[in-house]
């Protein structure tokens, strides 16, 4: 069906006007706002920004967590033919610059105080920004920066207008056409500076109308949106498929209360990346090791038994009469109060995306029985590529192609797609859109991977990150750190080996986990640097790092990639220093650069290395950690021959 996103709206505020749109926690109470409110603030905001002189084809940022009012922002702009562009909100200042002057942007949305000092902050490199309408006035009251605005204010000049022209918004939203640009998302910047994605309201809609039939998806959803607006599968997941579907929304207070809130709304639909799984099954384990030995050793009895027979019976499998007899005992004691305590209870479907999971992590759900999947896709695929169909989830697969999607491997592995959900293009970067997408219409992806004999697709890593060791043998490092970060201990790992004779790995430990194992050990510690450093706590590491060697040693092709030398590193990777992408993900050649020292030390033998680190303070300061590291080697094992 030929549609855009602003027609959606209005099609389900005409058809069930009092059901409930969105809903947003403020002080502790879930006010509900109805497909008919959300009509007339759309109308109103349109209006208001078409009176202000927000122009058919142009760029409006959305700076803030998920809001109602965002919502309706970026639907206002769709209606007037204008294009949202969300930025991640907690980006410096600094991050949001090209993004402004690439897309010419005039007009921005700022959820609070600090998105609107963000913006403030670098409209001098901004000159064209001439319009900032905020949501929460805190702090505010005294700000008289030109074109600052209340978005109150702006409604209020929209409901004049549109009582005055009644027939206004409803001609703009007639006008648009499916193959019209609906938004554009930039891309996380892993190398260089980030891309400009541009999505028409076709691709987007039809990708997440693909994915509502593939998981039979429907009005009765309920949904928490909490990752950031700007990462597209937050943007598909409850905004495209929102619209498409007419779920209902949830909006958490705040971050620090989404776990809270996430077990009030109890969602049936639920996706996070799998930094969030990890997150989540972290605290569960500290929270284990807290608990009485009587509690201790019956989670951990019925946790062996539904690693052994959970999945199966969640893929609908055989099992024995004994087995499903302890399990249900199992599900009674153990995983229902578990999955109630992390949200999961109602939960029909939960996708993990935007990186590959952990198998040990995505067994861990299974097991307990929720049904987490996994699917693949991109920012510039709209998501969905290949999904995962009931009773036929692998941890080592992301499933199959979804609906008109077609796949080919290129000869060097590398995955190409063909898809109706591809970008139109990089805004204004041609030459990156003719490297990425053919005159034929098959997109590079630039992972590497392969289908297997049930055609399901199988990621092995990014294309440019598959290496060989000197002796030749594959080194595929993502692989590697997910198995690493599958231990509660071990929040993210960085692995090194191409062309070199072993594989070295420097970790981040889980402050959390590792300061309440620290604590009840009555380990002293004075803050990261130190409780990194401490000899106990290499122990611990050491151990965990030689369980993934005996792992992979048990894989023919990995074998050799078992990590010889290893060190815990003195502050934690933090995007706001350049090490990671606004997604979590890992800038390998950026870290591998800025801690060549560590990587030298690594390889040469050493078993310490001082090194001194430029770091961003949450308020902008700019300060140094520095540390000696010792540097411990793990012990390897020989490669497990098959079968004949």
């Amino acid at each position: 069906m030929e549609t855009t996103f602003p027609r959606l709206l209005l099609q389900h505020a005409a058809r069930r006007p009092a059901a409930a749109a969105m809903r947003e926690k403020e002080y502790g109470i879930w006010q509900a706002l109805t497909w008919a409110e959300l009509a007339q603030m759309v109308e109103q905001l349109a209006c208001g920004l078409h009176e202000a002189g927000l122009k058919r084809g142009e760029h409006m940022v959305v700076v803030g967590a998920n809001r109602p009012r965002l919502y309706a922002t970026m639907l206002a702009a769709q209606a007037l033919g204008a294009i949202p562009v969300p930025l991640y909100q907690d980006a410096v200042a600094a991050e949001c610059v090209f993004p402004i002057n690439n897309a010419e942007v005039r007009f921005a949305f700022a959820e609070d105080q600090e998105q609107v000092d963000k913006l403030l902050e670098i409209r001098p490199q901004c000159p064209q920004l001439a319009a900032i309408y905020y949501d929460d006035p805190r702090g505010l009251r005294n700000y008289s920066e030109p074109g600052l605005s209340a978005l109150d204010a702006l409604l209020a000049a929209g409901a004049k207008f549109a009582a005055a022209n009644p027939g206004f918004f409803q001609a703009e939203v007639d006008r648009a056409q499916p193959d019209d640009v609906a938004a554009m998302f930039f891309t996380s910047g892993t190398t260089g500076q980030p891309k400009g994605v541009v999505h028409t309201h076709r691709t987007l809609l039809d990708r997440a109308r693909a994915g509502a039939e593939f998981d039979k998806l429907t009005e009765a959803e309920e949904v928490l949106a909490y990752m950031p607006p700007a990462w597209v599968g937050q943007n598909i997941f409850s905004y495209a498929q929102w619209l498409a579907c007419g779920f209902v929304v949830n909006c958490p207070e705040s971050s620090s209360t989404v776990m809270i809130d996430l077990k009030e709304i109890g969602p049936t639909y639920y996706f996070a990346p799998p930094r969030i799984f990890e997150g989540l099954l972290t605290s569960v384990m500290i929270r284990m090791e807290d608990a009485g030995a009587l509690k201790r050793a019956l989670f951990g009895r019925f946790m062996d038994l539904a690693r052994r027979v959970g999945p199966a019976l969640r893929d609908g499998q055989r099992i024995g009469a004994l087995d499903r007899a302890l399990y249900a005992l199992g599900n009674l004691l153990v995983y229902g109060p578990l999955r109630n305590n992390l949200g999961f209870s109602r939960v029909r479907v939960a996708y993990t995306a935007g990186e590959a999971i952990g198998p040990d992590l995505f067994a861990f759900y299974r097991a307990i029985g929720v049904n987490l999947k996994q699917l693949y896709g991109s920012t510039e695929t709209a998501v969905f590529v290949c999904m995962q169909p009931d009773n036929q989830v692998r941890a080592d697969t992301v499933g199959i192609p979804c609906r008109d999607v077609e796949i080919q491997v290129a000869g060097n592995g590398e995955i190409l797609v063909r898809s109706p959900g591809l970008l139109k293009e990089y805004y204004k970067n041609p030459e990156a859109t003719a490297e990425v997408k053919t005159a034929d219409g098959w997109y590079h992806t630039g992972d590497a991977g392969f289908l297997d004999a049930h055609g399901h697709l199988k990621i092995i890593d990014r294309a440019k990150d598959v290496g060989r060791l000197a002796d030749g043998s594959m080194f595929a490092p993502k692989y590697i750190e997910n198995k690493l970060k599958f231990f509660p201990y071990i929040k993210e790992a960085v692995a090194m080996g191409d062309q070199r004779d072993m594989v070295c790995a420097m970790v981040n430990i889980d402050f959390d986990a590792v300061g309440n194992w620290a604590e009840r050990r009555n380990l002293p510690y004075a803050g990261y640097t130190d409780l990194a450093q401490k000899p106990e706590v290499y122990a611990l590491i050491q151990d965990c790092l030689e369980k993934v060697n005996a792992d992979l040693a048990g894989d023919e092709r990995l074998a050799g990639s078992q990590v010889h030398r290893f060190l815990v590193l003195h502050k934690e990777l933090d995007a706001d220093d350049g090490e990671l992408t606004r997604t979590n993900k890992v800038r390998r050649g950026f870290i591998a650069d800025k801690y060549g020292v560590l990587v030298d030390a690594l390889y040469g033998g050493r078993n310490e290395q001082y090194i001194e680190t430029q770091v961003k303070f949450e308020d902008g300061r700019s300060g140094s950690v520095s540390a000696t590291l010792k540097i411990m080697d793990a012990r390897t094992f020989p490669a497990l021959k098959a079968a004949a």
